[in-house]
């Protein structure tokens, strides 16, 4: 009789954990706040769209979406920590050019697999990029800056968001093309970098629009060209690279939304769904371009997957190409 009451209750008790498991599993996602790591400082590009991507994903989907800052190893950090975490649609990133493409060719020992440790939700802008310089500056235009920097080589330095970022290897191509040699500064993020531009510390940065063009309507910083094919509406006045001598110059970074691999793919259509609908949002692409970021978004998970492959690929050849390496 002991024997019969002892396994009925356990019995009871497996069945109890067996429907609270198979409860949790059907609650509804999200059940809980999500967090989204940026692997940037507060007011960059990065951070920027985080931050109104979550404030919009949380009107639709009934939880707060938390932005978390790791900056550090262009954006290695935060992307170390994303590729560890529990793959349950909790804990999101913002996946970039540089972590997810570039600095798997840059630094040796990171801790994480940019080709099997992610897994893609959905891209979510195209970020074009700013020469800028100090107002103090005489040069008017990008050819007149590159005429002073040959004329007195390796005097002139210029300011990054860390190497092997997209800041860094866009001036790097930019530079070889021109055949101009400058000392780069690699800083954590964007706005120190700027700071030290307009008190004279460093000559210029190439750096996102989302990042600069407050800066740049302010009068605090002058832009001597875009990087993309066609200038931009926000600044029509400022010519591109490809204008001042450059045919065919085009480059910048591109932002998307990963998780961690594993993820359900019920969560992840889920995400990817809600987030194009967001973007879809006149409201937000407007706020978007106001702020310097070009809206460009995937059909699917696997069609942003193939994108990351092809870019990953991509920015290897540069990489290899200038020898850019983690100890530079």
């Amino acid at each position: 009789m002991r024997y019969a009451t002892t396994l009925a209750l356990a019995l009871a008790a497996t069945f109890s954990a067996a429907g609270a498991a198979v409860q949790a599993q059907e609650a509804p996602y999200p059940a809980k706040p999500v967090t989204i790591l940026v692997g940037f400082p507060p007011g960059t590009a990065t951070d920027t769209v985080a931050r109104m991507l979550g404030e919009r994903l949380a009107q639709r989907m009934g939880q707060q979406f938390i932005v978390e800052n790791k900056p550090g190893a262009g954006g290695s950090i935060a992307a170390g920590l994303g590729a560890r975490a529990r793959p349950d649609g909790y804990t999101l990133m913002i996946g970039a050019s540089a972590p997810q493409a570039i600095n798997p060719h840059v630094y040796p020992n990171l801790n994480y697999d940019a080709r099997k440790d992610f897994a893609p939700i959905g891209l979510i802008t195209w970020l074009p990029y700013l020469f800028v310089v100090s107002p103090d500056n005489p040069a008017r235009n990008l050819t007149e800056f590159l005429a002073a920097v040959k004329a007195k080589p390796g005097q002139y330095t210029y300011a990054t968001t860390g190497i092997g970022t997209t800041s860094h290897l866009v001036t790097a191509v930019l530079l070889s093309k021109a055949g101009a040699a400058m000392v780069h500064v690699p800083y954590k993020g964007s706005s120190q970098a700027q700071t030290d531009i307009v008190g004279g510390r460093t000559y210029a940065t190439f750096d996102t629009m989302v990042s600069s063009l407050a800066m740049v309507k302010a009068g605090r910083l002058k832009a001597l060209a875009v990087s993309t094919t066609e200038r931009v509406s926000t600044l029509p006045d400022v010519p591109t690279v490809a204008e001042q001598g450059f045919a065919g110059f085009d480059m910048g970074a591109w932002l998307g939304l990963i998780a961690p691999a594993g993820i359900p793919p019920a969560i992840q259509d889920r995400l990817a769904r809600e987030m194009n609908a967001v973007l879809a949002d006149p409201a937000v692409r407007d706020k978007l371009a106001d702020i310097g970021a070009q809206v460009r978004t995937t059909a699917s998970p696997a069609s942003f997957g193939a994108m990351m492959k092809s870019e990953y690929d991509s920015w290897g050849k540069v990489v290899r190409e200038f020898n850019v390496k983690a100890t530079d």
